[in-house]
C-alpha cells in the first residue's frame, strides 16, 4: 500500500518510487518473507505494477495476494463484485503484476448489491481456469463471512479460506465475534495496520510531539481510542525494555502470539522501518508479559460474552474465573 503514492489517501501512506520499492521486497525476501499483499486499487493499479516489477522471477517463490472490489474507474460496472467486475478486475491484476495465476484472491468488502451466488460463482471460475489458486474476503462481518460458508457449502463452490482484517493491540475488535468464528470454521487471519496505523511504533508518546512525518499524522486511520491505546503503550514500553526490543517489535511480537493469526502484513517506507518489524519474530513474550499486555488492552465484556460468564451457565468441568469477570466489567 505504500508503493506508488497515486491518489490523495495513498501519497498520505506512502509514495515510493520503483527503486524503493525493488529494494524493500529485496531485503523482505532475503530476510525470509514469502508473502506479498496488495491491491488493485493501491494507486490506481500502479501497486501491483511495482510488486511485479520488483519480485522479477523471484515470483515463483512467494504467495502474491491481492484484492477486489474497489472503485477502478468512473463506469457503474468498474466497482463491487459484480461476475462482469472480478473477472474485468482478475484480467487487468494478472497483467499489471506480470504472473499467469494469483495466490490468494481477496473480495476487498462486502457488496450488499450482488449477492454471494454470483461473487462466489466468478471466484469459483477464476480457479478453476487456473488463474487463482485460493480465495479469501477482507472487512467482512462475522455474519457475512459465515453467510459466504454457508453458499459455498451449498452451491458447491470455492469458500473463502483466509480473512484480512484490522487486528492489534489497540484494536481488539475481532474478539467478539470473528475469532470465534475463524478458529471454528478453520480460516487464517491476515491483520492489516498490526500497528494501529503507526500509533504502536512508538513514535506517539502521551503527552509528547508527534512526529509530523509519521504516517498518522497526515492519514489518521484506523482509529484507536487514544487514552486507552496510551496505556497500552506504556505497557509495551516495559516490555520492550524487559526484552531489549523496540515497541513496534512488541506490538508485532503480541500478534504473532495469538493462535487465531496465520500471517501479518507489516508495512514500511523506509528500510529501517522494515527492519526493525522483521526482528519481532524474536521476540519471544513470557505468560507475564502476555497477562500484563491482555489486562491493558482486552475489550470490556459485552453481552452475551457475560452472560455465558455466568457461574450458573458453565457446563460440567468447566472452570472459569468469576473474579477475573468482575475485572473485566471495571
Amino acid at each position: 500500500m505504500t508503493f506508488g503514492g497515486k491518489g490523495s489517501i495513498f501519497e498520505a501512506v506512502g509514495a515510493l518510487d520503483q527503486k524503493a520499492a525493488d529494494e524493500l521486497v529485496g531485503k523482505s525476501l532475503d530476510a525470509g518473507i514469502n508473502f506479498i499483499d496488495t491491491a488493485n486499487i493501491y494507486a490506481g493499479g500502479e501497486s501491483e505494477t511495482m510488486v511485479g516489477k520488483a519480485l522479477g522471477a523471484r515470483r515463483k517463490d512467494v504467495v502474491i495476494a491481492t484484492k477486489v472490489f474497489g472503485r477502478m474507474g468512473e463506469g457503474p460496472n468498474e466497482v463491487g463484485l459484480s461476475r462482469l467486475h472480478i473477472m474485468q478486475s482478475a484480467e487487468a491484476s494478472l497483467k499489471r503484476l506480470g504472473t499467469d495465476y494469483i495466490d490468494l484472491y481477496q473480495i476487498h468488502g462486502y457488496d450488499p448489491l450482488t449477492p454471494f451466488e454470483e461473487t462466489l460463482g466468478a471466484l469459483t471460475d477464476l480457479v478453476r481456469q487456473g488463474k487463482v489458486m485460493y480465495i479469501g474476503c477482507s472487512n467482512l462481518a462475522a455474519w457475512q463471512i459465515m453467510k459466504s460458508l454457508a453458499v459455498s457449502a451449498a452451491q458447491h463452490l470455492e469458500k473463502f479460506v483466509t480473512l484480512q482484517a484490522y487486528y492489534s493491540i489497540a484494536g481488539r475488535d475481532l474478539e467478539r465475534e470473528i475469532v470465534p468464528l475463524l478458529e471454528d470454521q478453520k480460516l487464517g487471519l491476515l491483520p492489516w495496520s498490526p500497528l494501529a496505523g503507526g500509533f504502536l511504533s512508538g513514535k506517539f508518546k502521551r503527552g509528547g510531539q508527534a512526529d509530523a512525518q509519521a504516517r498518522r499524522s497526515k492519514f489518521n486511520f484506523p482509529p484507536v481510542d487514544v487514552e486507552k491505546a496510551y496505556d497500552i503503550v506504556d505497557v509495551m514500553q516495559k516490555a520492550a525494555a524487559k526484552h531489549e526490543s523496540s515497541v513496534a517489535q512488541i506490538a508485532l511480537g503480541w500478534l504473532l502470539h495469538q493462535p487465531v493469526v496465520t500471517s501479518v502484513i507489516i508495512g514500511a517506507t523506509k528500510t529501517s522501518q522494515l527492519e526493525d518489524n522483521l526482528k519481532a519474530v524474536d521476540v519471544k513474550l513470557d505468560a507475564e508479559d502476555l497477562k500484563e499486555l491482555d489486562a491493558a488492552s482486552r475489550l470490556r465484556q459485552e453481552y452475551p460474552g457475560w452472560m455465558l460468564n455466568l457461574p450458573a451457565m458453565r457446563r460440567p468441568g468447566e472452570k472459569r474465573d468469576w473474579s477475573q469477570l468482575a475485572a473485566k466489567q471495571s
